[in-house]
């Protein structure tokens, strides 16, 4: 039962827990001895993490990607977290939520803390209760009537309240662990128990004490006594902090126990430059001591001691002594359910405190400069982008060497760690720079009429008159995998059509991207716009920056199949152009020519075959088996070393089959090849339909007829008669060069060239036109007659 507890989702979790803790008095207490907290975690099936978690308190982390090696974590709830809107009560879902996630977290061997709010709102629910049973009681028994007055609840002292709630929040944490078979332990302190030696000595000892004994500490200022915060007497020093509040209570306790980690979870998404909800408000990624300037803070939040401004000092002062700050929000419905989780594997969540500043700019500034960058380039003359491609076309060929040099670096340091289609996609050689000089060339010469172009032309009314014109989509985020070559193609599709651009690589390609990238950014500044491509170099994920939806406009994956489904699947609110694979076939129909079929079959699957164009289902009609014709292909695979796995069709035919394939949806990318048999044109195609990813798909025949209707009934980007499935490409198509093949149905499919980067815009001109002149007593009527567009410029 418990294990099912254990590792269950939140929702379960609730619904079992609320009917419990109703049947149960909140101030029973639960406990389980440390044997049997071992003996959980012997058997529990959340899974362990994998790094070290032992490391030297001194140092902060310097980046978040290092937050997964905490060890000892402090979790700080604010009231706003812990009570409801009503400002009475307690937030159990939150809660629940909250102590599941610590509880993983423990299990998985780190040492939590948890610092929260909370006694006053419970208390204040319950005395109110009291209160108006009180009342009631006496105005029934004076009045005689069943029918009460309305009753005016009194205001409740904060520190009764406390007093009143402290006993049930600690029940209700035990219950809530417990589920766990996770203990907890309550410690209260006032600012005197730190001021104190003795008491210092005796806190620091019972913390590690339970700690040692996997008890979670539930630590809480002492309201009921408290004394009222004075104003001023706090962050004089590294050794003084005031405990005012739970902010400088957490910053303290985390700071006393060399904590490596403080998450300080509170109602808005971390620290923003301004109030949040004013306008220009931003949310800042990394906050680094002294930029305070830079902030602007608001009022506190509706409930608790503390605002923003006194988060930001305590979590500075824990900086300071040593310990990593995240602030996050715990409310939102969609995050607080992994937020804590989230943060200890390194997610870009909330605000991270860091002492270490980047030698070059944050990604959100990269995205600033991309945006307006490419803004100036969209409204430069075309000759003028034209010449910057050129320009760039003529730096791969001159500093060919210098390019080879530092891929060549990047090959033997990938040697033995990628498979060797991978190295085959990472490398670069003379012919692959000559070729991508022509592309570019052709891309520099189709952009002269691309920003701008007028597409529709309409005379609404006498001179009111509108026009369809192409504009640049913004600004695009393309993330390729062990491809350096993709670089100055995409870089070269952004200038032709006036695009902002952030580039990802992989690391596997670090040295060869940034010799690129630079010469990218030499050839921009010939007309001033050498910041509209930036080449992401710090430690972003790639699921961190598909969440930068006010930056980035487009995401155009660029790797395998995996790497696509990823970012589908990250990208939030961010359209994806893209494929998630390349399951091309090539269907041999039983007209198919014998000189025709070997060389179609071999170029498709021999010429490349990591690329995503490549075949990698042969559909081969029943007729052809045991011919001339299927024995030359046989042998020509063999001959090219050609792994053969067979459909289950095929086998059934064969007495000795190669190996059964183990999916018809798979994308090799290597010398392997699937071979299916199929009895007519229509179920080639209902194989297609069933099994592709309607990316590249090929029909050889002699048959005219049955040609066109396989062009014509097979619903893929790309559909070729008598031709290789490599041609789908947009260098081979004329456009130059492309970002990618995409096989969705909205914007572009196929190769996407310069026009697949391009969206429209609508421009009215007018001369003093109302709408209320066309209504059915105005003056004017509507004439949308069709105007003659200007020819595209060809040469």
């Amino acid at each position: 039962m418990l294990r099912q507890i254990c590792c269950s989702g939140f929702q379960p979790f609730r619904q079992r827990l609320l009917p419990w803790l109703q049947s149960t008095a909140l101030s029973r207490s639960h406990r389980v001895q440390p044997s049997a907290i071992r003996h959980v975690r012997s058997w529990s099936n959340i899974p362990f993490i994998t790094v070290p978690l032992s490391r030297t308190h001194g140092k902060s982390f310097a980046h978040r990607s290092e937050l997964k090696h905490a060890k000892r974590i402090v979790v700080k709830l604010g009231s706003a977290v812990v009570t409801r809107g009503d400002e009475c009560g307690l937030a159990l879902g939150r809660l629940a939520s909250i102590v599941e996630q610590v509880s993983v977290l423990q299990n998985q061997g780190r040492e939590m803390m948890l610092v929260t709010s909370g006694a006053v709102a419970f208390g204040k629910q319950r005395l109110r209760h009291e209160i108006l049973l009180s009342q009631s009681v006496r105005q029934a028994l004076h009045s005689g009537q069943n029918q009460l007055k309305e009753m005016a609840i009194p205001v409740l002292e904060a520190r009764a309240c406390a007093a009143a709630g402290q006993s049930g929040l600690m029940a209700l944490y035990e219950a809530m662990f417990t589920q766990y078979s996770i203990c907890a332990a309550q410690i209260l302190v006032t600012n005197l128990d730190f001021h104190d030696e003795q008491k210092r000595r005796n806190l620091n000892g019972t913390l590690h004490e339970l700690l040692r004994m996997n008890i979670v500490p539930i630590v809480n200022t002492n309201d009921a006594v408290v004394p009222p915060a004075e104003p001023n007497s706090d962050l004089q020093g590294v050794n003084v902090i005031s405990v005012k509040d739970n902010d400088s209570l957490a910053a303290r306790l985390a700071v006393e126990m060399k904590t490596d980690l403080l998450i300080v979870l509170s109602d808005v998404e971390g620290l923003f430059d301004s109030p949040p909800g004013s306008d220009d408000a931003k949310l800042i990624d990394i906050f680094y001591p002294g930029d305070q300037q830079s902030v602007t803070f608001g009022t506190k939040s509706r409930v608790g001691m503390g605002g923003m401004e006194a988060k930001v000092k305590a979590a500075l002062w824990a900086l300071q002594g040593g310990t990593s700050v995240v602030i996050a929000n715990g409310t939102h419905p969609k995050v607080s359910g992994h937020v804590i989780t989230d943060i200890v594997e390194g997610k870009k969540v909330g605000t991270f405190f860091s002492e270490v500043k980047p030698a070059g700019p944050t990604v959100e500034q990269q995205g600033e400069m991309a945006r307006s960058g490419g803004r100036m380039l969209a409204t430069l003359e075309p000759e003028q982008r034209a010449e910057i491609i050129h320009h760039l076309a003529d730096l791969l060929t001159d500093q060919r060497e210098e390019i080879l040099l530092a891929n060549k670096k990047d090959l033997e340091e990938a040697e033995g760690r990628l498979a060797a289609p991978l190295l085959k996609r990472l490398s670069l050689s003379t012919s692959k720079l000559n070729s991508l000089a022509i592309g570019l060339r052709q891309i520099a010469a189709s952009s002269q009429d691309s920003v701008g172009r007028v597409l529709r032309r309409t005379r609404i009314a006498k001179n009111l008159e509108l026009e369809q014109v192409t504009v640049p989509i913004g600004v695009l985020l393309v993330i390729f995998e062990s491809r350096p070559d993709c670089l100055p193609q995409v870089a070269a599709l952004a200038i032709a059509s006036g695009n902002g651009l952030l580039l990802k690589g992989g690391k596997e390609a670090t040295h060869s991207n940034r010799i690129l990238h630079l010469l990218a950014q030499e050839a921009l500044s010939i007309h001033g716009v050498k910041e509209a491509i930036q080449l992401v170099n710090t430690r972003e994920e790639v699921e961190d920056l598909c969440r930068l939806d006010k930056m980035i406009d487009l995401i155009i994956p660029r790797g395998s199949s995996q790497l696509v489904r990823d970012i589908q699947k990250a990208a939030k609110g961010i359209p994806v152009m893209g494929h998630s694979e390349g399951i091309c076939h090539m269907y041999v129909d039983s007209e198919a020519s014998v000189d025709k079929v070997t060389r179609l079959v071999r170029d498709s699957k021999c010429e490349y075959p990591a690329a995503c164009n490549a075949l990698e289902t042969l559909l081969i009609h029943r007729d052809l088996l045991r011919t001339p014709l299927f024995d030359q292909i046989i042998d020509m695979l063999r001959v090219e070393q050609v792994k053969i796995h067979a459909g289950p069709k095929f086998a059934s035919y064969l007495t000795f089959s190669p190996s059964e394939v183990k999916s018809l949806r798979t994308e090799y990318g290597d010398l392997e090849l699937c071979i299916e048999v199929v009895d007519s044109v229509q179920e080639a195609i209902d194989h297609i339909h069933k099994y592709g990813s309607s990316h590249t798909d090929v029909i050889v025949t002699e048959n005219e007829k049955t040609a066109e209707f396989f062009l014509q009934h097979v619903d893929s980007a790309c559909v070729f008669w008598n031709a290789s499935t490599r041609f789908s490409d947009g260098y081979r198509f004329g456009l130059g060069a492309e970002v990618g093949i995409s096989t969705s149905r909205i914007h572009a499919r196929g190769p996407v060239g310069l026009e697949g980067l391009l969206t429209t815009k609508w421009l009215l001109r007018g001369q003093d036109h109302v709408v209320s002149d066309f209504s059915e007593h105005g003056s004017l009527k509507y004439l949308h007659e069709n105007l003659p567009v200007p020819q595209r410029n060809t040469n």
